[in-house]
């Protein structure tokens, strides 16, 4: 196991610049948080990457916007911005479920990249790279930094193996090949090697998740190295959609629907989201019998998966978890 911080950032610098050059992309999905940033950094040494494409939706804070920009600008990226309404964002939430074939309350994130995506097939642009993977193996979760340094060792031991993005799904179906250099088995390992010390640190009473990575290229990034993690819908501004979506639903529908579909759906936005799973994907698969099957919509969870794709179940650590399946390894 790594424990020496000068040598895992030399380590790590010295391999992720082989897994960027590997992996390289006609352009970047850039959010202009710590994952992407590294990505540009990197990638701009290679002279393909060039272009980079950021979300936000119209009227919001949208911090990702700032960031990118400043990123962009740094390593002399072509930027694109897409800028949504909110009108339009809902319209193109349908388009986005029947990719993804799921209605998981975590949709917003999907819809940032499915916008993204849709932009460079517009472009012309044939592959993109993402930053998926980085918070999986770096612990960049916030419920990551409460676990002891050994869980937090078997957690991501655990999803090492079973991590799965929506993006793959959303490439595939406006035919963009997706290139996710975190992912690599390289890196993958290396990340499986280094001490839990080293991915997370409490510095005067705040804890860093993906130090290790914050500290490797602090040097290139500067403020946005130490950027808190915010998940793309709240960087893009796509959270504000739910509020519209509550809007559109009374407490008494919410309750007769859960009712009426057997159900017990996390908030509005799940039931909205599910009514348009059933417009454009139709009935939920029924379990088969060879897994475990999902305690909230009934699909069938794979035996090593935690997390329905479906409905985006998950179970709470501690419970069912990966803790306990891995704990005797």
């Amino acid at each position: 196991m790594i424990k020496d911080e000068k040598e895992a950032c030399g380590k790590l610098r010295e391999l992720l610049k082989d897994v960027v050059e590997r992996n390289n992309a006609e352009a970047l999905l850039l959010s202009g948080g710590l994952d992407t940033s590294i990505l540009a950094a990197l990638a701009n040494d290679h002279g393909k990457s060039k272009k980079a494409l950021t979300v936000a939706l119209a009227g919001t804070r949208a911090p990702d916007l700032k960031y990118a920009r400043k990123v962009a600008q740094k390593f002399r990226y072509e930027h694109h911005l897409i800028c949504l309404t909110e009108n339009e964002a809902l319209k193109k939430l349908p388009e986005v479920i029947k990719a993804v074939r799921s209605f998981d309350p975590a949709l917003p994130n999907d819809l940032a990249i499915y916008a993204a995506l849709q932009e460079a097939n517009k472009l012309g642009i044939k592959s993109v790279m993402t930053g998926d993977g980085a918070d999986e193996l770096f612990a960049g979760y916030s419920y990551m930094h409460e676990l002891s340094p050994d869980a937090l060792n078997k957690y991501i031991k655990a999803i090492s193996k079973t991590m799965w993005f929506s993006s793959n799904k959303l490439g595939a179906s406006l035919d963009v090949e997706i290139k996710q250099p975190y992912r690599d088995k390289n890196l993958v390992d290396f990340a499986l090697e280094i001490d839990p010390g080293l991915k997370v640190k409490e510095i005067d009473g705040r804890k860093y998740g993906k130090w290790l990575l914050r500290k490797a290229f602090e040097a290139e990034l500067g403020e946005v190295a130490w950027r808190a993690k915010e998940p793309i819908e709240f960087g893009s501004g796509t959270t504000k959609l739910r509020d519209g979506i509550r809007r559109k639903i009374s407490d008494a529908e919410f309750a007769a629907k859960k009712r009426e579909y057997e159900m017990a759906f996390m908030n509005k936005e799940h039931l909205f989201f599910y009514e348009l799973y059933k417009e454009v994907v139709g009935e939920i698969p029924k379990s088969l019998g060879r897994g475990k099957e999902c305690p909230l919509c009934k699909a069938e969870l794979p035996e090593d998966k935690f997390h329905c794709y479906i409905c985006g179940f998950s179970y709470p650590l501690g419970s069912g978890s990966y803790l306990e399946e891995t704990s005797s390894e």
